[in-house]
């Protein structure tokens, strides 16, 4: 994407009433008036919260907000010129139940409460296989910690990912710390059981690895 085209998706983000964009002092100083308000102040209902981490063009966002209309989705990703798209769907086709936030992953605990979030869905991040990159893996303990923080007691976690390491990298984690495994399957498209809202919605290059014939996986857990 070209930088012209990018300044232009900012500006357009800047208008876009789903979007929200706090500066990271606006989080970090503690007093970020959303924080514990979300039903109240944004959504206007008392429905499930869902987020969306690292949500890239929000076609999971999106494509969750459209099944569950009784449920509020906030896609959360660093990249505003990416989830423009999906903030641009939302408004266009009318569905006040799916918002976007600009912000790194790791201040979600300041820009939401304690046991406000339902469930977090985390769909094909970076895997950072090498081995200093471990900080940055969306589901190390460190991250966790972070999501348990926001998430409700029995809230749930779904990761989806092409990615076999990140699967085995996950799944070895949570048995290893003692976190609540409630399903895990390491090819969705191919095995039966498979949870509709996990084969039904697909992003961009989820096609493009299905295209490659990658196997897709999914886990379900609680943190404990």
């Amino acid at each position: 994407m070209g930088s012209k085209n990018k300044l232009k998706r900012f500006k357009e983000n800047e208008t876009f009433e789903n979007v929200f964009q706090p500066k990271r002092e606006e989080l970090t100083d503690g007093n970020y008036k959303l924080k514990g308000n979300w039903n109240t102040t944004v959504f206007k209902n008392d429905n499930p919260i869902v987020l969306e981490l690292g949500c890239g063009k929000g076609e999971y966002t999106v494509g969750l907000a459209k099944r569950y209309p009784h449920k509020n989705f906030v896609g959360i990703d660093i990249k505003g010129a990416r989830f423009w798209r999906g903030a641009k769907t939302a408004l266009e086709d009318s569905m006040p139940n799916a918002k976007f936030m600009r912000t790194q992953i790791e201040l979600i605990e300041y820009a939401f409460a304690e046991n406000e979030v339902d469930e977090i869905w985390i769909t094909f991040p970076d895997p950072q296989i090498k081995y200093k990159r471990t900080k940055h893996r969306m589901t190390n303990l460190q991250f966790l910690e972070h999501y348990k923080r926001v998430l409700k007691p029995d809230g749930i976690m779904h990761l989806k990912t092409d990615s076999e390491f990140m699967h085995g990298y996950t799944l070895g984690l949570l048995h290893g710390a003692g976190h609540k495994v409630l399903y895990a399957n390491h090819n969705v498209y191919k095995l039966e059981g498979s949870p509709e809202e996990v084969t039904e919605i697909q992003t961009f290059y989820e096609n493009q690895y299905l295209e490659q014939d990658k196997a897709i996986t999914y886990i379900r857990f609680q943190i404990n």
